[in-house]
């Protein structure tokens, strides 16, 4: 008899411990579940909340009717009626006829760059401007007093006193204006007219000879 009661002692403990341990990682896992039970009811109670708030912002501010209107609005725009599918037709083709002749419309604009590139050319040179007051000068002036008197008949033009000196230079090489030094200073005026009986006295003798 004692040599049959030990293993089923020993097998009863075996499951006792199993069984120990089973009962010990149910127990565990229960909690570990729980507490994430409770951690979502948390959540999906803290979800519930902003739901209530939020719904009753959009009653308060009347968000409900006015969402609806636009919803409405947006289904009949996107589904034309055959109606409004030939009108669609129809206006899209006038549109593309008065695309048509709107190029016709804006040619009138290029004469006018025309006329404002005219007025540019229309001004005169800056040869011109000193030959005219060369001649309109009584007593001969110095290159500086040319340029000075220019600049301010045409502020809007930058007259530099170089650039009027040099110019001079070349009016005096064609004959088209007179160069007279006075010490170190040089100075300008308008070439003198020349007479009419000069060339009469040539052409008598020449009719002489004949």
């Amino acid at each position: 008899m004692p040599e049959t009661t030990a293993p089923a002692t020993e097998l009863t403990s075996q499951y006792v411990a199993q069984v120990t341990n089973d009962l010990e990682r149910n127990a565990k896992e229960q909690e570990r579940i729980s507490a994430e039970i409770a951690s979502l009811q948390e959540q999906l109670a803290a979800v519930q909340h902003d739901h209530t708030v939020l719904v009753n912002v959009q009653q308060a501010l009347g968000i409900t009717k006015a969402s609806a209107q636009p919803a409405a609005e947006a289904e009949s725009a996107a589904v034309p009626s055959p109606r409004q599918k030939a009108g669609a037709a129809r206006g899209g083709k006038q549109k593309a006829r008065k695309s048509v002749a709107a190029p016709h419309k804006a040619a009138p604009k290029k004469p006018v760059a025309k006329s404002a590139d005219a007025a540019k050319t229309a001004q005169p040179t800056l040869v011109e401007l000193i030959r005219r007051h060369l001649l309109e000068l009584k007593e001969p002036r110095s290159a500086a007093e040319i340029s000075a008197a220019l600049g301010q008949a045409h502020p809007e033009r930058q007259i530099a006193a170089k650039v009027v000196r040099v110019t001079l230079e070349g009016l005096v090489a064609k004959s088209q204006a007179e160069r007279t030094k006075q010490g170190r200073s040089v100075f300008y005026t308008a070439p003198a007219p020349k007479s009419a009986a000069a060339p009469e006295a040539e052409a008598q003798p020449a009719q002489a000879d004949h």
